[in-house]
């Protein structure tokens, strides 16, 4: 196994989404913009439910206050996909685009900043080093089969992304491939 630990791998996913908003932001070519917003949603939606398969059941079981840091976190997510499924629809040069990118950038930095200063330190503190290198590679496959565009209305639940989310995932990159939408 590599030497990356599951809070190696949510890091870099959050620097790597954080760095497509960026782009979004200076690219002026509607095509690219699109693609790229895609491409960030893809991302964030594939990062978000394998934390909800696999650390968010770590935080529960390890971190004293594990349920409320897990809800406050679902609850970011719920906002998170309101707010890429407004960016679905939007066109990439309208003010409504903008004001979606805008809270969505907003709402990921405060997910972001929660979790890199209080929850993944603790976790590192509390989870067994070799769990946490475990969970890295479950995170990873995760990523592969789950959704690449956001259901707000489907449960944000480790059980749920078990046992529904691989189809919802297969489905979504069946969509993607037959419009061209780019995910990676």
């Amino acid at each position: 196994m590599s030497d990356q630990d599951v809070v190696d791998v949510l890091i870099a996913d959050h620097r790597d989404v954080t760095a497509l908003i960026g782009e979004i932001w200076t690219v002026k070519d509607p095509m690219i913009r699109r693609d790229l917003t895609d491409t960030a949603i893809s991302e964030l939606v594939r990062h978000a439910v394998a934390e909800e398969m696999y650390v968010y059941p770590a935080m529960r079981k390890y971190l004293d206050d594990g349920d409320q840091a897990v809800e406050h976190d679902v609850s970011e997510h719920k906002e998170l996909e309101q707010a890429m499924k407004a960016l679905e629809s939007a066109d990439v040069s309208s003010a409504e685009f903008d004001t979606s990118l805008r809270h969505l950038e907003s709402v990921l930095a405060d997910h972001v900043q929660d979790e890199e200063t209080e929850q993944f330190p603790e976790l590192r503190r509390k989870v067994p080093a070799s769990e946490l290198e475990q969970l890295a590679g479950k995170v990873e496959t995760a990523k592969k089969l789950a959704p690449t565009r956001p259901h707000p209305g489907a449960p944000n639940s480790e059980l749920f992304h078990k046992l529904v989310g691989p189809g919802v995932g297969l489905v979504d990159r069946l969509k993607d491939k037959l419009t061209g939408r780019v995910s990676r």
